[in-house]
């Protein structure tokens, strides 16, 4: 059986094969979807034909008649083409180089011409590729469906050093000539042939925000267990489950290397391989019970067992799938009404009301002491309180701690305001909550405040300005109130995202490359550990005019290959009240919370940043009377246009 699809990978096939040119390609295509594979891939113009000459002033036809024998959607859904071996666009022989450019560029206009998903372009050992960039961009340019993927080696920095030549040195660097060259088109990209050494780990993560879109593996990187059987190293196996997580395909290449099967058993799953037919291992097949057997399909179960292997999502993360990497502008709740779907997403979130019950639990505890429980009643406001989950909370934690509660919601949208009054009526709370339908900012409170409860905080902490309105919300404290959450940080880190930056890039203008976004990582590679960058602390003892700020980030590269900075991820944690927190910071992410995603500032054009190059990065939190914005810039290794300028393309309303 085929691979098939995870719910975490999208729609794509996982398992193809390399073939050689087949004149029927219909039945090649068939003897290998048989034997479990998804897709193949394979030369579409026969080798005898890429080196007949060309008369002057002809047209060159196409040497295959593959585009009768095959319906469109199949060769779009399980072709990959294969450009010829032993093109050379940039030979120094003006002829030559003349020569290799049409043959190139007739081999790909005919992949387009068959609406293939792909083509596989196999980078020649040249030493600069500047005339093969020049032919892809020329045929990009009339490409529809059609992508290319660049084929180069997964070496690693030890193979460099031992050979001098381009193609095995360091490949990213090869990779990326091409695709600068190209503009970064979206319609590159990258198929990794892995080597029999994996590279370190570096250099392996420096893939994941790349876009890679298939491992070409050979047949000898496998090992042979005891048993006999096909199977990889714990590295190789570890190289394909991560890129299997990210939506990489597997491409397998050369004849079979394992003779082992006769009539034996197969080995089972719990033997630590999935159940196999027997096969052939000599480049033959042969039958097993009346099926003829293809010579590949142990690597094809292996593959199976490997891709299976990771634990699928489950709750939340499968909900979250459809947004790994899809930009969404941040919510600004302090000039627009959210929305029903809005609050229904927040309200699922119990880790997040749970560590707030906890937080008003403790604050209760330390506030009113168990001899005045009976007797003293603790004024609590929810600003913001939404449709009311943070009532909720703050009753619930009420009754554990058996202390008085009164509570005012306070909650400027009006139609959450409906829900809130009928909320407080279902649940019989009249005697404890007052709804209040007011903007905060407005507000005359009828009594000061012992806790002052908020949800406030965007993906970056600060963006959703929680630090104007609990500035502003601070006169309804009453002295030696807390406010809950007391403290919250965000924090940045430079990251390797063609996928994001890709995603901006297509709007092709100035206004989307200088807007965060709120997004779900899944494409990308940080470039150094995050650091912190704004601090807010409520109540504030000593208030300041405006909530300004700058800072200037030093990010440490040492032993780092070089990569190019698609821009900055940014996360916040909090600090509720106490030892409770919450957080979406990679190294202290709260369990299971889903309402907040990271951020992300995109620069304008990718920075390259060499080798165990540190990467200086500047950021300012301005404000005016009506707004308040962001601005970044980098400096070091290479300097970038501060992006943002006086809040020109985005700012967040007051």
């Amino acid at each position: 059986m085929p691979l098939g699809k995870r719910t975490d990978c999208g729609d794509a096939k996982y398992s193809g094969v390399q073939v050689p040119f087949a004149a029927d390609i219909n039945s090649s295509l068939q003897e290998h979807l048989d034997a479990g594979f998804d897709f193949i891939t394979a030369p579409l113009i026969s080798p005898d034909a890429v080196s007949q000459p060309v008369p002057p002033d002809s047209i060159q036809l196409p040497y295959s008649p593959t585009d009768i024998l095959l319906v469109q959607p199949t060769y779009s859904n399980q072709v990959v083409g294969v450009t010829s071996h032993g093109i050379e666009p940039d030979s120094e022989a003006p002829d030559a180089r003349l020569a290799g450019a049409k043959a190139l560029r007739l081999e790909l206009e005919w992949a387009s011409h068959m609406s293939l998903q792909a083509c596989i372009l196999p980078l020649p050992q040249l030493r600069c590729n500047a005339h093969l960039a020049c032919i892809l961009n020329q045929v990009l340019n009339g490409l529809s469906n059609t992508s290319i993927w660049v084929q180069i080696p997964l070496s690693s920095q030890s193979e460099a050093a031992a050979d001098n030549s381009h193609s095995s040195g360091d490949s990213w660097r090869a990779w990326n000539e091409v695709r600068c060259l190209c503009n970064h088109s979206t319609k590159l990209g990258v198929i990794l042939e892995v080597q029999s050494e994996v590279p370190r780990l570096e250099e392996v993560l420096r893939w994941h925000g790349e876009p890679v879109k298939a491992l070409l593996l050979p047949t000898s990187a496998f090992l042979t267990n005891r048993r006999g059987y096909p199977t990889l190293s714990k590295a190789h196996q570890e190289l394909l489950t991560r890129f299997f997580q990210l939506g990489v395909q597997v491409v397998l290449s050369g004849e079979s290397r394992h003779s082992h099967l006769g009539t034996d058993t197969v080995p089972s799953a719990q033997n630590g391989f999935p159940s196999l037919s027997e096969s052939s291992a000599s480049g033959t097949s042969v039958p097993v019970n009346g099926v003829s057997a293809h010579p590949l399909q142990l690597y094809c179960e292996y593959l199976s067992y490997v891709f299976r292997r990771p634990q699928l999502p489950q709750g939340q993360e499968e909900m979250e799938i459809g947004y790994r990497d899809y930009l969404q502008v941040p919510l600004q709740p302090l000039q627009d009404n959210l929305e029903l779907q809005t609050y229904e997403t927040f309200e699922r979130d119990t880790p997040k009301y749970a560590a707030y019950e906890q937080a008003v639990h403790d604050a209760l505890l330390d506030r009113v002491p168990q001899s005045e429980a009976a007797t003293r009643t603790t004024v609590l406001m929810v600003v913001g309180a939404g449709r009311g989950p943070l009532v909720r909370a703050a009753l619930n934690a009420a009754r554990q701690t058996e202390r008085r509660l009164k509570i005012y919601a306070i909650e400027k949208n009006p139609n959450a305001v409906v829900t809130l009054h009928k909320l407080v009526a279902a649940e019989r709370w009249e005697d404890q909550v007052t709804v209040v339908a007011v903007d905060m900012r407005s507000w005359q409170a009828p009594e000061q405040a012992d806790i002052l409860v908020s949800e406030l905080l965007g993906s970056f902490g600060d963006n959703e300005l929680s630090p104007e309105c609990l500035d502003g919300a601070q006169r309804f404290l009453r002295s030696g109130g807390i406010s809950i959450p007391c403290a919250y940080t965000s924090h940045l880190q430079p990251i390797t995202s063609a996928k994001l930056w890709s995603e901006v890039q297509g709007y092709n203008d100035l206004e989307h490359y200088e807007t965060p976004y709120v997004v779900k990582m899944h494409r990308f590679t940080p470039l150094s550990a995050p650091q912190p960058v704004f601090s807010f602390h409520h109540p504030s003892k000593e208030p300041r005019p405006d909530n300004t700020r700058s800072i200037s980030l030093a990010f440490p590269r040492d032993g780092s290959p070089e990569a190019l900075c698609h821009g900055l991820a940014g996360y916040f944690d909090t600090q509720l009240y106490g030892q409770v927190t919450l957080s979406i910071h990679p190294q202290t992410h709260t369990e299971e919370m889903h309402s907040w995603f990271p951020i992300y500032f995109p620069f304008k054009a990718p920075v390259h940043c060499p080798a165990g190059a540190a990467i200086q990065v500047h950021m300012w939190r301005c404000s005016a009377n009506h707004k308040v914005w962001y601005e970044w810039a980098m400096t070091a290794p290479s300097v970038t246009t501060i992006h943002n300028p006086n809040g020109r393309s985005y700012h967040v309303g007051l």
